[in-house]
């Protein structure tokens, strides 16, 4: 049974579809209009219809709100805030979060094509990362450095200053937060542009962040595509620091207009992530997880264990069933009941995975479930793809190696755990990994030897708010969460003083 139909809710930033004018950029306090007057259909894809009007921003709307940032840093009362004030503000953002968290859900599953259910999740999970950092914000105000008698030596952290964030379209609220309530914490403004084409929970989570009393020009927000509305973050003089989660292309070209100013730069990119099983595992639960690594969200996790590396002695019995369930997959709209895979974000997205499959097969790999978009005529105008699993893969394949960003996961073989380690870091990328065995032993050695930021043990996927994030290699620079996730917006300051100064005639 289907739940009830459901629909975005009113909003003074979303406009009806149709409608010639928005207000969605929020610069100084206020929401209003882009100053080119353009606006841009964000469209549901289940379905390919309008969701709602948004404006689109360009570079001169970029632009004021950086200028709304620095006054707000330099000159404006967030100064003057302490850090247990400021643990405050992000208690009262995840209480509201709470609050609101069934209508966030739907516009989270609306806008994205996720299910309803796991927008729930994120709800909760960001929830939980501004309340870790509530508690963080006023635990650590440096300490006393030894010195000769005579000198008192300190160092304290001070925040870095105005902070461009730069989010991607599959988890818009969660890659959101994982940024605003470290830079929060610390003490920054920061100027916000998510991903154009789902900018709903991150308007959301900004009027929930004024709500919760962030002052003016502290928390500011701007729609709009990377060229015109993006650029600016990396290249104007005023912003100290940029942080851009989305794709290898765009981060290289970011890191490169951000060298021009030596602002500080935090990236992550993505990865191509092993998920490697070995034969001694219960086959039932390890099949069970692989298909939850790879094709939660429809594979659009820049984590997801899209390349499993499975032992030769169980590599038949594993596919099979693997290829069996992912077969079973319902997809459909994320608001439907029973649903566990939505729509791909877009028509544009989706071409690109169908190339990739078809470059897959080109290659020699050889298809066992999914490939193709599903046959149900009711699905027809959404950007569906079903499941999809490769075996016969090698890793000089172009499917093995480059991040499809879909639900398509490739298998290859292994014979030793020392095979297993050099294929699971025969990759450019870094980001994560997972290992399946009952060896306790080997699976630390495993863990270990693997060149990943984060790896499971006989599990896939789940993180803590007090764990960093973040990749090796291509996956990125710096880290997210935890306590380096505060530091990356915090500068460490020496403060030196000499108790008992006199001259010292060095020239005298």
């Amino acid at each position: 049974m289907n739940q009830p139909d459901v629909s975005l809710p009113t909003a003074p930033y979303l406009s009806e579809p149709g409608a010639s004018e928005a207000t969605s950029l929020y610069i100084d306090g206020q929401w209003r209009a882009a100053r080119n007057g353009r606006v841009r259909e964000v469209l549901n894809p289940a379905d390919a219809s309008v969701l709602t009007i948004v404006s689109e921003g360009g570079r001169p709307d970029t632009e004021a709100a950086i200028a709304a940032a620095r006054r707000a840093f330099d000159t404006g009362e967030w100064r003057r805030t302490t850090a247990d004030e400021r643990g405050r503000v992000l208690e009262r953002i995840a209480d509201l979060l709470q609050r609101d968290r069934e209508e966030i859900s739907v516009m989270e599953s609306l806008d994205t094509g996720k299910t309803i259910e796991e927008g729930g999740i994120d709800v909760d999970d960001v929830t939980n990362v501004f309340r870790y950092y509530a508690g963080l914000a006023d635990k650590d105000a440096g300490r006393v450095v030894s010195a000769p008698e005579g000198v008192h030596s300190k160092v304290v952290y001070e925040p870095v200053g105005v902070c461009g964030m730069i989010t991607p379209w599959n988890y818009p609220l969660l890659q959101l937060a994982w940024k605003m309530a470290p830079a929060i914490a610390a003490g920054n403004t920061m100027v916000i542009k998510p991903s154009e084409i789902t900018p709903v929970t991150t308007c959301k989570l900004v009027e929930l962040a004024t709500e919760a009393g962030v002052p003016a020009g502290v928390v500011n927000l701007v729609l709009g595509s990377g060229p015109d509305a993006g650029a600016p973050l990396s290249e104007h003089r005023d912003v100290d620091l940029v942080s851009f989660t989305g794709g290898l292309v765009t981060g290289r070209r970011i890191m490169a207009s951000a060298a021009e100013t030596v602002k500080t730069v935090a990236l992550e990119l993505g990865g191509k992530n092993p998920n490697i099983i070995f034969p001694d595992v219960d086959l039932d639960t390890a099949v069970d997880y692989a298909l939850s690594a790879a094709f939660f969200h429809s594979g659009q996790v820049c984590s997801a264990g899209a390349r499993l590396i499975v032992h030769n002695d169980i590599h038949d019995a594993f596919t099979t069933e693997l290829a069996r369930r992912a077969e079973a997959i319902r997809i459909g709209r994320g608001q439907d009941e029973g649903v566990r895979c939505g729509p791909l974000v877009s028509a544009e997205h989706r071409a690109k995975v169908e190339a990739a499959v078809a470059r897959g097969v080109e290659e020699g790999a050889r298809i066992i479930a999914g490939g193709k978009r599903p046959d149900d005529p009711e699905l027809s105008r959404g950007y569906f793809y079903r499941p999809t699993v490769f075996v016969d893969c090698d890793r000089s394949m172009d499917i093995v190696q480059t991040e499809v960003f879909g639900p398509v996961v490739t298998v290859e073989r292994f014979e030793t755990e020392a095979q297993a380690i050099e294929l699971g870091n025969d990759t450019d990328y870094g980001l994560s990994g997972g290992v399946w065995t009952n060896d306790t032993g080997r699976g630390e050695r495993v863990a270990a030897a693997l060149r990943h930021g984060t790896v499971w043990v006989n599990d896939y996927g789940p993180y803590f708010p007090g764990a960093e994030w973040g990749g090796y290699g291509r996956s990125g620079i710096g880290r997210e969460l935890g306590l380096a996730g505060l530091d990356e917006y915090r500068e460490a300051k020496h403060i030196y003083r000499n108790l008992a100064p006199e001259p010292q005639r060095w020239f005298g």
